[in-house]
């Protein structure tokens, strides 16, 4: 059956599911949830083979609960990437959705192997590996998806499609945070990501940055459509005694010279999951919290504010509506918007596969560029805390234009 570029966000380009495997997400693994969650709900995607955990009970059990069949369960990733890649029905993209250090082997073993890749964030614990990457995706032709579900909700699309349309003006200062608390107290022991995360040989040189300042510092890029052109950063442990920091505090200096600022802890008692963003302009502001998805607040200079509320019409952009799939008043939240990652990214690879070129716009996810472009951000908050706090540069011809503009 031919590609359809015509067809709704969750109806498969191609006609059919496409085969996905993924390495990680096993029992005891809530990523590896969200992720199968939201390839389920986008209906363009059947699991059908995994590497699923690296304890061969727990792969075992894993695989039977999501109905892969045995000889599809696989005791190491390398075997799946082999195996996988010879058969006449085997995987067409698959899922990492392991720990940090292990993204680099496994993203460019599955590329070597023609199979196209869908990466946990972030995308390397280094900038060398993260362009390595980049490279090999580039060369294979293949796609390589990184997964930032929160700019795959409406309401972000919105405010972004706003910014872009002169609806704020000028952008003049952003301001984001990513507020939690589950590392205010001592690790618990049975937690083994909390041990991990703050391991450098295993998260690189930062361990809260990379986790959720990551999310952070994406999804004011793809709100604004502006880079980081410098930045100063503070690391600091504000819960529990810990070996990496909890806590950051990063002044930015956007792309057009716009100031900002990027707040993020786990050591927040009574915050959960607070991603806020809140950008202004000099014809008004818009606001986003993520806890609260479906709202979106607007503020237009010298006029009433407006709060805009997910659906379709009354304020909502075409940019935006592409991603509602039930009226006002029936809720949608973090599921749906891991459905819709999963829907793009499906309509991306069907169309790779098909050699059909998608119009321009037609889908959004995360690129590879994108992931390595979120390692360098972590690179350069840490350079920047280690050498005292010092402002350091990410793109000088950024900051030339910024000064221009200003």
């Amino acid at each position: 059956m031919g590609f359809k570029a015509d067809s709704k966000l969750r109806v498969p380009p191609l006609g059919r599911r496409l085969r996905l495997g993924f390495v990680g997400g096993g029992r005891g693994g809530l990523v590896g949830e969200w992720h199968a969650a939201g390839a389920r709900l986008s209906a363009h995607w059947d699991i059908v083979a995994g590497a699923l955990s690296s304890d061969p009970e727990n792969a075992r059990a894993s695989a039977a609960d999501w109905g892969i069949a045995s000889e599809r369960s696989y005791g190491t990733w390398e075997e799946m990437a082999r195996a996988e890649s010879v058969r006449p029905d085997g995987i067409e993209a698959v899922v990492i959705c392991t720990p940090n250090w292990t993204h680099h082997p496994i993203a460019k073993a599955f590329l070597a192997a023609g199979i196209d890749v869908i990466l946990d964030k972030p995308m390397t614990i280094s900038v060398e590996e993260a362009e390595d990457l980049v490279a090999t995706a580039r060369d294979s032709g293949l796609v390589l998806a990184m997964t930032y579900p929160y700019t795959h909700h409406a309401m972000v699309r919105q405010m972004s499609a706003m910014i872009a349309h002169g609806m704020i003006g000028k952008v003049r200062q952003a301001h984001v945070e990513y507020v939690q608390d589950w590392a205010t107290g001592p690790a618990d022991a049975g937690f083994k990501g909390a041990q991990w995360r703050r391991d450098p040989s295993k998260v690189g040189r930062a361990s809260a940055t990379g986790d959720i300042g990551t999310h952070a510092y994406h999804l004011l890029h793809f709100v604004t459509g502006l880079d980081v052109a410098q930045l100063r950063a503070d690391f600091h442990v504000c819960g529990a005694p810990k070996d990496m920091e909890d806590t950051a505090f990063v002044s930015l200096r956007l792309s057009n010279g716009a100031p900002g600022t990027l707040w993020l802890t786990q050591a927040a008692p009574g915050n959960y999951c607070a991603l806020r963003l809140r950008v202004f302009g000099d014809k008004g502001g818009l606001e986003w919290d993520q806890e609260y998805p479906e709202q979106l607040r607007f503020t237009p200079l010298d006029q009433p504010q407006q709060t805009i509320h997910r659906g379709t019409g009354a304020g909502m952009l075409p940019e935006a509506e592409r991603l509602v799939h039930l009226p006002r008043g029936h809720g949608e939240a973090l599921t749906d918007a891991w459905g819709n990652l999963y829907a793009e990214i499906g309509h991306a690879v069907a169309a790779r596969r098909a050699g059909a070129t998608l119009p321009e716009g037609y889908v959004t996810f995360t690129t590879a560029e994108e992931g390595a472009a979120g390692v360098r951000f972590v690179s350069a908050c840490a350079d920047s805390h280690e050498a005292g706090g010092v402002w350091v540069t990410l793109d000088d011809a950024a900051v030339a234009a910024g000064q221009a503009a200003e």
